[in-house]
């Protein structure tokens, strides 16, 4: 195994958040960057927020600011602020998680900044971006969601409506965005010598991952003789993404001996395996379909025929076969249930519990014959005061002394 530096070593950045937008650095502290979080002196209350709860600290916490060091600012100094100034001379990077604004509020602003760092990159990452009618308004998570429309609201035995379970998209994408956007920022300003401010908006993130079914509905606006469906269909329009598959049957989720498979022989080559491999070449010869994206849809006699087909083996046996068959032929998980899969276990291997504080799943991007460093625990509040001062900024003794006597640490 390769012991070449991580990616990202000599990248710093100065983080300022609260709560989950704070992930935008988690990406990069996994790669190797060094993120500084500094906090007010109460502590960012991500520790206390949502479930679970492990040992008083949430996982949230755990998971969001795992590989980052904390010291604690009163941003109300003017010590503070100067301390601040100090760290963004050698960054490359600061990260407002929070609010447009809040930095600037504190003299801390992309102008102040970049007059003492050129080459920064001052990034924002909020629920609804910097400009709009919506800028200023409070929001958490689950918003950014509901805006984008990707949560329907569901309703209980009594008709009282409620949040139903579903992927979280903002929180995760939103980072991701703003992540991608720091790193190319940064190439630049090291090339350039010249940095720059951009901001990236959860809900805009949504939307944006969302863009196949948002993107459909624009095009079915269209005239329907310039906007059609598939061949396979006889250019009948679906419904818009995932929902056009209710009446697909060639791609579709069966009911194997002890769970579910997704089958997915929308390709006559495909569907031809499988029948070859079943030993019902009649189910081809009758319902042949088309070369490409043919879901045999709607015909639920064959749907009828498969279904008591698929019953007859279990999951493991049904992915041997597809990979025997040249079948695609795919596991179905559940969030409980993907730990066990030896596909997860082999590409995703969880960071422990006993090292981290809770167990949570790496970095996703493979780097061949090198392993990532494993992040360091998430801190907590002010955990590395003294060591970002003295090591950090050089700062000796004395000031640190003088910095916590004047209240400037909280």
């Amino acid at each position: 195994m390769s012991t070449r530096t991580a990616p990202l070593a000599g990248l710093r950045v100065i983080e300022s958040s609260l709560l989950g937008p704070a992930a935008v650095t988690t990406h990069l502290a996994d790669l190797g960057a060094e993120v500084i979080k500094v906090e007010s002196p109460a502590g960012d209350y991500v520790r206390d927020m949502t479930w679970p709860i492990i040992e008083g600290i949430s996982l949230l916490h755990y998971h969001v600011n795992r590989g980052k060091r904390s010291i604690t600012l009163d941003l109300k100094t003017r010590e503070a602020v100067d301390v601040y100034l100090d760290l963004v001379r050698e960054a490359d990077v600061v990260v407002e998680a929070m609010r447009p604004g809040s930095l600037a509020k504190r003299g801390l602003g992309y102008e102040e900044l970049r007059a003492v760092n050129p080459k920064i990159v001052f990034c924002n990452i909020s629920g609804y971006g910097m400009t709009g009618p919506y800028r200023d308004m409070p929001s958490h998570g689950i918003a950014y969601d509901t805006w984008a429309g990707v949560v329907k609201p569901a309703y209980d035995d009594e008709g009282f409506c409620y949040i139903d379970e579903h992927v979280s998209l903002g929180i995760n994408a939103g980072p991701l965005v703003g992540a991608l956007g720091i790193l190319a920022a940064v190439v630049r300003a090291r090339e350039t010598g010249e940095g720059c401010m951009l901001e990236a908006a959860q809900s805009d993130a949504a939307a944006f991952f969302d863009w196949y079914r948002s993107e459909s509905h624009l095009a079915y606006a269209r005239p329907e003789d310039v906007v059609t469906g598939n061949k396979a269909d006889d250019y009948e329009r679906r419904a818009v993404g995932t929902a056009g598959m209710k009446e697909g049957v060639r791609y579709q989720m069966y009911d194997a001996s002890d769970g579910h498979v997704l089958f997915m022989a929308s390709e006559q080559a495909f569907w031809k395996n499988f029948c070859q491999g079943v030993g019902r070449m009649d189910l081809f010869e009758k319902w042949p379909g088309a070369k490409y994206a043919d879901h045999a849809r709607g015909n639920r006699e064959l749907q009828k025929e498969l279904r008591e087909i698929f019953k007859t083996r279990t999951c493991a046996e049904w992915l041997d076969f597809g990979n025997e068959h040249n079948t695609p032929i795919g596991p179905v998980n559940t969030p409980q249930t993907i730990a066990d899969d030896p596909q997860f276990q082999d590409r995703l291997p969880v960071y422990p519990h006993e090292k981290h504080g809770a167990d949570m799943l790496p970095f996703p991007a493979k780097f061949l014959d090198e392993e990532l460093p494993p992040p360091s625990k998430a801190p907590t509040v002010g955990q590395h005061n003294d060591e970002v001062l003295s090591e950090v900024l050089g700062y000796d003794a004395s000031r640190i002394a003088a910095l916590k006597d004047g209240g400037a640490l909280g």
